[in-house]
């Protein structure tokens, strides 16, 4: 059962985040991804006001670097699909569980440690190359309630 409404093409949508945000990540990081997009639409909270759908998770301004680059606008695989289906179902895994951000510190060929804080909220754990960071109760109670 889905968590948040989700048509074919909002699918679609998520799938090519997920490839362009986490493909050299492999799956997992690809439905961590998906649980960070998934927990912005749910909690209605912080920088995540309002957003109720897929498509305004993505669009929302300055959201995802993927968006600036050609990968995000090729075709969604199936694979990837099944993946965007499995957190729309609410699949969750940490670190991601209650995480609303998520970043890559560094380059691929050069990666960094990741900072204690990002937006003032908590590190709560790495997967690969992305941190990934849970907002304080006092920041977001609601992420904690949503499933």
């Amino acid at each position: 059962m889905a968590v948040v409404k989700a048509r074919s093409r909002d699918i679609d949508m998520l799938a090519r985040l997920l490839r362009a945000e986490a493909e050299g990540e492999g799956e997992m990081g690809m439905l961590l991804v998906g649980n960070v997009g998934i927990n912005r639409i749910r909690s209605n909270c912080s920088d995540f006001k309002g957003l109720r759908t897929i498509p305004q998770m993505i669009n929302q301004p300055h959201a995802f670097e993927a968006l600036l680059h050609g990968l995000y606008y090729q075709k969604a695989r199936e694979k990837e699909r099944r993946l965007a289906q499995r957190v729309v179902n609410g699949e969750r895994f940490w670190p991601a569980k209650f995480s609303l951000w998520y970043f890559r510190p560094g380059t691929i060929e050069a990666p960094l440690p990741c900072p204690a804080t990002w937006y003032d909220q908590p590190h709560v754990g790495r997967y690969k190359l992305h941190c990934f960071y849970q907002p304080t109760g006092e920041e977001c109670e609601n992420v904690y309630n949503i499933y």
